[in-house]
């Protein structure tokens, strides 16, 4: 893999996709600066070889004009104090104000473009847009793993414009080896935790990871659609009624893989989708009508925190319950203090997916495991396809 540590960015203009696709509160203020934090390290090395660094980026998902509440000059100011120093931004990503900022730039210098999607030729992966973006810089970094799922301009059509001088950064490096300990050479036992709402966007990554854990831990708003195929009485809990047998057969396939299936036992219900909602924990199976379930119950917690303490591997995603919520994050709460406290014991933990990562900052455990992935839909993608196309870009 050739990544910007095997590169000399002496005298050159990088090029570097990163993913500061980062939510923005109501007067434009970054709430959650975690991807712009993981690019620093990246940026810096090529200031370090006495390079220059043009960044370019999407936020957002603005209708393929320029939109305020889209624009990346709300992101200036706090990139400036990650990297003290001034950050140069261009009003555009291709066009003369982009090609003027790119020719002046120094060595030491760094500007930002502003949002590719603001282009519907970025997403529609056309050639001719990604070949202007190719001609403001000498040497193609790709470090937005976020995004390497999509085949879109600047992530998986302009690498070819930059046949010997194209590497991955640091975070695309580091999300691909903690994939791949994962997937390729795994500690046994190896146990998957999956969560979420529906099992349907699980399917792939389930079937893909079939052949390579011991345990499989099912909760979230997806197990009551295993609760239901087994015969259970979900009261109005979220279930996918067309996917009962894609559960029957789950867990058909697990017994014959010699795969253990942990799914839960209790259940915090509530009487309306509200933290204020009346609740009761009851057992899965019986659940009253009227109440639907938004937690896993302190069975379960117990039955989970057992089989995570005994494991090697550990791959996160998906939620155990609606976290958001303070009455029923304790599932979620608890799944997270196991998994930091195998991880501690010498287990691998990857954290990956939107929401568990958003778990995992709320209760500020992100240093405590082994690695948060930047990008849900990207590392799902991986996992089931085994590579991606911004990948692939860089690696032909």
């Amino acid at each position: 893999m050739k990544t910007v540590d095997n590169y000399n960015f002496k005298g050159k203009k990088a090029l570097v996709r990163v993913d500061f696709n980062v939510p923005l509160g109501s007067k434009y203020t970054i709430t959650d600066d975690t991807r712009i934090r993981a690019a620093i390290p990246t940026i810096n090395k090529i200031i370090a070889d006495g390079g220059a660094v043009i960044l370019m980026s999407h936020l957002g998902r603005p209708k393929d004009i320029p939109e305020e509440k889209y624009s990346l000059k709300h992101i200036v100011n706090h990139l400036s104090s990650l990297l003290n120093r001034p950050v140069l931004f261009a009003n555009d990503c291709i066009g003369e104000d982009a090609k003027n900022g790119a020719k002046k730039l120094q060595s030491g210098e760094v500007l930002l473009l502003e949002n590719l999607r603001f282009y519907k030729q970025e997403t529609a992966g056309t050639e001719s847009f990604a070949k202007e973006l190719a001609s403001l810089g000498d040497v193609y970094v790709n470090d937005a793993f976020g995004t390497a799922h999509r085949a879109h301009a600047s992530t998986a059509v302009i690498a070819k414009f930059f046949p010997n001088d194209k590497v991955f950064g640091y975070v695309m490096a580091n999300e691909i080896a903690s994939i791949n300990k994962v997937m390729n050479k795994a500690e046994k036992p190896f146990t998957a935790i999956l969560g979420g709402a529906k099992v349907s966007g699980k399917i792939l990554i389930i079937d893909k990871l079939m052949d390579k854990i011991d345990n499989l831990i099912i909760g979230g708003g997806m197990a009551y659609t295993f609760v239901k195929a087994l015969g259970g009485k979900v009261g109005s809990s979220l279930v996918e009624d067309d996917k009962l047998d894609v559960a029957l057969k789950v867990l058909k396939d697990a017994k014959e893989k010699g795969v253990a299936i942990y799914i839960p036992m209790d259940t915090v219900v509530a009487d309306a989708f509200s933290n204020d909602a009346n609740k009761k924990t009851v057992d899965i199976k019986t659940i009253p009508d009227g109440y639907m379930g938004l937690d896993i119950g302190p069975l379960t917690e117990s039955e989970f925190e057992k089989t995570i303490s005994n494991s090697k591997t550990i791959l996160w995603n998906g939620p155990m319950g609606v976290f958001e919520m303070n009455n029923f994050e304790h599932g979620t709460k608890a799944v997270s203090d196991a998994i930091v406290a195998a991880t501690k014991k010498g287990a691998y933990s990857l954290i990956g997916g939107g929401d568990s990562v958003a778990a995992i900052n709320k209760y500020n455990l992100a240093n405590e495991v082994s690695y948060v992935s930047t990008g849900g839909g990207a590392l799902l993608e991986y996992i089931e396809s085994g590579s991606l196309p911004g990948v692939k870009a860089v690696e032909n």
